[in-house]
């Protein structure tokens, strides 16, 4: 009798947990299909979807050009964060120096800094720069948040390889480069896949760089063109188009994470047992 009300409760937390964290986002679709008086019903599914709120989305801005804005952005983010961070965390796991302690805990630091502590100084770097209401200077921006924890992940990850794989590459002659890209990179495919991952949702979901680094509607990222979806006056907002364009970006998230479900769950999990 224990064991079936164990696993009942097992069940129902499972149960409690999956509405908790789908309700939401079902509630966006269900809002999406809804139009002026309807949004205020409550209902499982509205009676008259109003589908031409997908349409419409794409019909008064060119929030297609800020999709690939937002891809861009996100993937170029995923790239440069991948290459640098791979390469700094080679370095500071596998390589002794003085300070290393210290250059870890500063790129620790850095991460916690609050974006709004930043924005003045970046803002000014970019423009000087010449990168002002331009995609490069979001991708260089994005960094700030993106490189520091993907450099601590995979550091952490690299410590726990075996030190003989490398000393058998470098009895076989193997320099530090190849010693990288061509025995650790693939055992780091896990890691990187994980913090590949959560670095392009981190630079696709990002708002106050994006709203405050660029001007113009065909630069804007899909957070800033979400928040400028207006109604009829000021005071009235399209929720039915709102949360039809916020399904629209959320949907390619989802279909990251399961596609890459497994190499997630083993990234997030490495490390965890040795021997």
């Amino acid at each position: 009798m224990r064991r079936w009300a164990g696993k009942l409760g097992f069940a129902l937390l499972v149960a409690l947990i999956l509405f908790y964290t789908l309700f939401p986002f079902y509630w966006a679709v269900v809002s999406s299909l809804k139009s002026g008086a309807d949004l205020f019903l409550v209902e499982a599914w509205p009676r008259a979807p109003a589908w031409g709120n997908y349409t419409a989305v794409f019909q008064d801005q060119p929030f297609g050009r800020n999709i690939l804005n937002s891809v861009f952005v996100a993937g170029a983010v995923v790239l440069v964060s991948l290459a640098l961070a791979a390469s700094a965390a080679f370095a500071l796991a596998r390589v002794s120096f003085r300070g290393r302690g210290l250059l870890l805990g500063t790129l620790l630091c850095v991460s916690m800094f609050p974006q709004v502590a930043v924005l003045s100084g970046l803002f000014e770097l970019i423009r000087a720069l010449g990168l002002y209401n331009n995609l490069l200077g979001l991708v260089l921006s994005y960094l700030i948040f993106t490189l520091p924890f993907t450099i601590w992940v995979l550091t952490a990850f690299l410590r726990e390889l075996p030190l003989e794989l490398e000393e058998a590459a470098a009895m076989d002659g193997a320099t530090p480069f190849v010693t990288l890209t061509r025995i650790f990179l693939p055992l780091m495919a896990p890691a990187m896949v994980t913090t590949g991952l959560l670095a392009f949702i981190a630079a696709w979901n990002e708002f106050l760089f994006a709203l405050t680094l660029t001007l113009t509607n065909e630069m804007r990222t899909v957070p800033v063109a979400i928040a400028m979806i207006t109604g009829s006056s000021r005071y009235e907002l399209p929720w039915g188009l709102i949360m039809a364009a916020s399904v629209i970006v959320t949907v390619p998230l989802v279909l990251l994470v399961l596609v890459f479900q497994r190499r997630l769950v083993a990234g997030l999990t490495a490390g965890a047992v040795k021997g």
